[in-house]
């Protein structure tokens, strides 16, 4: 597939580190400019090294500290892009949080925390994005292939991420008249730093034998898609939920 999104503007939250950093410097390789969200002080060093990776492609960058979980600092994000560069036309939905642990085990603050993040502040970007896209832009929601497995330990995380492909289709419905698109993607167990933090080695190995190719999925699995959905030639893909795990679950 030959995508060319010179002139484009991403906004892509969770972008400092694991996938979200990817998706900016695929993106920006293919000449978009890049919105680069991060949310605490903790991750401004990796919000910078992702700006020089997207700058290394002769793109722009912006770097912006939100809550997304607050409307008003989400808005803001949009604000601020809107000003720096006039328009946004791709949203990519990244941020996320994870916490494995027994159903039972789970606190209150547990609850709210995953759910602010990976719901709340999910539909708060859609809903910004939606006001804010430029006709014939691109939303791509980044949930989990949780959502077709049936196994224990990550009720909050499967459960918080389990509404987004539903605002996914009404959203899809409401402004595809415009053009835009509006996919989730729902990646299987990835490598990363994100990933390995709530695991031990004996889960890892039970996670990679349940791909075909007994492995753990590679962030360069899931950028294709991600370009894909991004780029023109997706215009009749939309309202979709798209399981990306080598295997591991179908639905």
């Amino acid at each position: 597939m030959n995508s060319n999104l010179t002139g484009k503007v991403a906004l892509i939250t969770g972008a400092a580190r694991n996938m979200g950093r990817a998706f900016s410097q695929s993106l920006a390789a293919q000449g978009c400019d890049i919105i680069i969200h991060y949310h605490s002080d903790a991750s401004l060093a990796d919000a910078e090294e992702t700006a020089q990776l997207v700058r290394a492609h002769g793109r722009q960058s912006l770097i912006i500290k939100a809550d997304i979980s607050n409307y008003l600092e989400a808005e803001n994000l949009f604000k601020q892009g809107l000003e720096a560069f006039g328009k946004v036309d791709i949203v990519i939905n990244n941020a996320g949080a994870i916490l494995k642990k027994a159903f039972v085990d789970y606190t209150e603050q547990d609850f709210d925390t995953l759910f602010n993040i990976n719901c709340k502040g999910t539909f708060f970007i859609m809903q910004n994005a939606a006001k804010i896209l430029q006709d014939n832009g691109r939303i791509i929601n980044v949930s989990t292939s949780l959502l077709g497995a049936f196994t224990g330990n990550y009720a909050l995380y499967a459960g918080s991420k389990a509404p987004v492909e539903h605002f996914t289709r009404p959203l899809a419905k409401e402004i595809g008249a415009r053009g835009i698109t509006v996919n989730t993607i729902c990646p299987g167990p990835i490598d990363t730093a994100f990933f390995h933090a709530q695991e031990d080695p004996q889960s890892v190995a039970y996670l990679s034998a349940a791909s075909v190719a007994n492995r753990l999925g590679k962030i360069e699995d899931i950028t294709p898609m991600v370009n894909f959905l991004a780029s023109e030639q997706s215009q009749w893909t939309t309202g979709q939920t798209l399981f990306i795990n080598g295997g591991f679950v179908t639905r």
